[in-house]
């Protein structure tokens, strides 16, 4: 054993030693803890290194060690909800060499994911999935007659969602035999946590008291129904009582703490007893701490949730050199503008306040600014209720998260013709994050209801004033997208001005080629117009600003003056394009010879890369423009060799 210059003993480090989880199995307690604290710095140097989720990730170590130590993973099935918690899982999962390339382009996913590795049994990004899709694994392991486990790791804020609850009722009703562990980082539900809550959870998490408590209750059945109600409810509210858990007992489950989820001496016990239950769903309730053992995550759990690069020693985040305020900082500022005129405008968000910038807009109006939760669907109907008594909210929701509410938007908004505002933050391609939060399809699924006004803002000012358009639009819903990132760095003024409604506007006019930009895609349009000169080829660069109404004298006039036709938009096929051809179509300007190129996003998932490179792949930059333009002309090779050199 080696002595440093302290003279004290080193210890020989183990996590080089775990090259899967089976590695793990073979570890006494004391060595368990000592991967722990090495896991946890791990994931601290390779976060320092890519940036992504920390504090998650932080706050389930020594669960994470405990739970694949217990557990036969990957034959046992390990689901985690909201996969940025996965970071050391991936680590002690066969990823460790790969963990700094982490949300690279090229590298691991943020989150688990299916087609990386056969412990990400089940991909997840979003929230409040993993006891639904558990469920589904635990029946069908019944239906094939098989006996692994299925262990659902809930948390991060995801039971705030009403898909947990819903899969948990499915699973009391039908006493499946699952597994949850509820993380409960935010202290939201456990009372103080201590010794006793430690030798309680694990005395009613054995078998003696659990073959008690079955003998009690068919005992029980045996006594007139009054008496036996009376004997069954007394036993759950005395438990309840002692240790908390009274609403996942009325669902159907077997609950099991508060336990301290960073004390392996509590962990283990207990998981190795729910690990041998043979019957019913068991919900473990373990409370552990964000950003642990990292002190300047666990003093700022909201700053250090995502964090870009940032130094080990001091905790400070990189910071790049700032041209321009971010789409959702103006998004916020021309909000609070808008409010300050008028006193009917309510902002909504579902757990994402700083995410969408309406952190600033609580500081100003506290009283008027509501975070629901993770409840899109939700959050969406209770904007429809203030809109029918006559308020104005804007429900502000990043595009990927407004997926999991659709039905509310047709059904308590669009046929109700409640004049909603959304705000689509994270609009187009997001970079690390990858396709589970690209904003590719919110022109499709909004711009098909009838009534609705759809925007696609260009550039910061163009977003301030369709915030202020949004703002007068009072008979009908509205929706306004803008992309994640800076803005150009534009002169904005301090309150917007609404925008005639269906109206765009010629950027540079032009003779041959005609590109019809909608959204932030504008710029790639006007370069490519550029370089279309050198080719001796004249264009035309126009703004749409709404997929919906369409504005149709610009489009015609674009049909008729010009041989090429080319829309470009940073969504899935059936957006805009679909809309300017269907309207093209019943012209009859489809007859006359045009040639019509319309660029989207391709029908594939684009996998997490920086932005630019994902709109290269996506042949969505001003290169793939000229190209497309060249091409329509005839002129391909032209586009090769001229793009190449």
């Amino acid at each position: 054993m080696s002595l440093p210059a302290t003279g004290l003993p080193t210890k020989t480090p183990l996590l080089d030693t775990i090259k899967e989880p089976r590695d793990l199995r073979k570890l006494s307690r004391a060595q368990l803890r000592q991967v722990a604290d090495e896991l946890r710095q791990e994931t601290i140097a390779a976060v320092a290194v890519t940036g992504g989720h920390l504090g998650a990730g932080l706050g389930v170590v020594e669960l994470t060690v405990a739970l694949h130590h217990v557990f036969d993973t990957p034959r046992d099935k390990l689901i985690w909800d909201v996969g940025h918690q996965a970071y050391p899982h991936k680590i002690i999962t066969g990823r460790r060499d790969r963990i700094r390339t982490l949300r690279q382009g090229g590298g691991l996913s943020g989150f688990t994911k299916r087609s990386e590795s056969i412990y990400d049994c089940f991909g997840a990004a979003h929230s409040s999935t993993s006891i639904s899709a558990g469920l589904g694994f635990a029946v069908a392991r019944d239906q094939k007659k098989e006996t692994h486990n299925v262990v659902c790791v809930i948390g991060d804020g995801a039971m705030s969602a009403g898909m947990a609850y819903e899969a948990m009722n499915n699973a009391g009703a039908i006493n499946a035999r699952l597994i949850v562990v509820l993380n409960d980082n935010d202290m939201s539900i456990a009372p103080p946590v201590g010794a006793m809550s430690a030798y309680l959870a694990k005395l009613i998490s054995s078998r003696p008291y659990r073959g008690i408590r079955r003998i009690a209750k068919q005992l029980a059945q045996l006594l007139p129904r009054p008496m036996e109600n009376t004997a069954r409810r007394a036993e759950e509210y005395a438990r309840g009582i002692a240790m908390g858990g009274t609403l996942f007992e009325e669902l159907g489950f077997y609950y099991v703490g508060p336990i301290d989820g960073h004390n392996l001496d509590h962990l283990l016990p207990v998981l190795e007893n729910v690990r041998d239950a043979q019957n019913g769903p068991i919900l473990v309730h373990v409370v552990t701490q964000k950003g642990k053992g990292y002190p300047p995550a666990e003093a700022s759990a909201d700053k250090y949730h995502g964090v870009v690069k940032f130094n080990v020693l001091t905790g400070e985040q990189s910071k790049s050199p700032t041209k321009a305020p971010s789409y959702t900082k103006v998004f916020a500022e021309a909000l609070i503008a808008e409010a300050e005129k008028d006193e009917r405008i309510i902002a909504i968000t579902a757990a994402m306040p700083a995410g969408t910038g309406l952190d600033l807009f609580a500081k100003r109006f506290p009283d008027r600014c509501y975070d629901v939760g993770i409840a899109e669907q939700h959050g969406v109907t209770f904007a429809a209720g203030l809109a029918a008594e006559g308020l104005k909210p804007f429900a502000t929701i990043y595009s990927t998260f407004l997926q999991r509410a659709y039905d509310q938007v047709v059904h308590d908004v669009a046929i109700q013709s409640l004049p909603v505002r959304f705000a689509m933050d994270r609009a187009g391609l997001v970079g690390a994050d990858g396709p589970t939060h690209a904003g590719s399809f919110d022109v499709t699924y909004l711009a098909t209801l009838p009534g609705f006004v759809v925007m696609a803002a260009a550039d910061e000012v163009e977003l301030t004033h369709m915030v202020a358009t949004a703002a007068q639009i009072d008979d009908r819903p509205s929706a306004v997208r803008y992309p994640r990132g800076e803005g150009w760095g534009l002169a904005r003024p301090a309150a917007g001005t609404p925008l005639p409604i269906g109206v765009g506007r010629v950027m540079r006019e032009g003779t041959t080629i005609a590109l019809l930009s909608l959204g932030t895609r504008l710029v790639e349009c006007l370069a490519a117009a550029e370089r279309l000169s050198g080719y001796g080829l004249s264009a035309t660069v126009a703004d749409a600003r709404f997929a919906k109404p369409l504005d149709k004298d610009l489009i015609r006039r674009l049909a008729r003056e010009h041989e090429v036709l080319i829309t470009v938009e940073e969504g899935s096929v059936g957006g805009f394009a679909a809309h300017v051809m269907q309207f093209l179509a019943w012209e009859g300007l489809l007859d006359a010879g045009l040639k019509l190129r319309p660029m989207i996003l391709p029908d594939r998932f684009i996998d997490h890369d920086s932005p630019e490179r994902m709109y290269e792949s996506a042949g969505l930059d001003s290169r793939a423009i000229v190209a497309t333009a060249l091409g329509a002309l005839g002129r391909p090779d032209v586009a090769v060799a001229g793009e190449r050199a």
